[in-house]
């Protein structure tokens, strides 16, 4: 069954960037694996664009999911994955956390959509 195995725990830097401090671990029936972000990963959670009913249904609502989107779009991610199979495992990790079909639907097609141009753009441990 898929889920997180921990907690996110984040902090935001001086850059404004969010930085783990400790690994998310997600276990993914979809990989057949558990995905581990590492300690230091840098993301800006969920890229929802800052227009007000936009970013008022969808803003805030799946950093965890957001997290391991962004790692599994790193070109040295474990494992490497397709782009379709990374937007696959954050639909997969917004289910697992009964995120509502309202939320997860709009989310993974704005993933899928808007995703692309930063797939394989950085290495893990990169400074963003």
């Amino acid at each position: 069954m898929s889920k997180f195995l921990t907690g996110l725990d984040i902090a935001l830097n001086d850059n404004g960037i969010w930085v783990l401090r400790s690994p998310l671990i997600y276990q993914s029936d979809i990989l057949c694996c558990d995905v581990e972000a590492p300690t230091g990963f840098q993301t800006d959670l969920a890229s929802v664009p800052r227009l007000p009913i936009v970013y008022w249904f969808w803003g805030g609502r799946a950093h965890r999911e957001a997290v391991l989107h962004d790692y599994l779009f790193r070109v040295d991610s474990i494992p490497v994955v397709p782009f379709s199979v990374a937007n696959a495992v954050f639909l997969e990790a917004a289910k697992s956390r009964g995120k509502a079909l309202c939320i997860r639907y709009p989310m993974f097609w704005g993933v899928w959509i808007g995703g692309y141009s930063s797939y394989h753009k950085h290495l893990v441990l990169d400074k963003l």
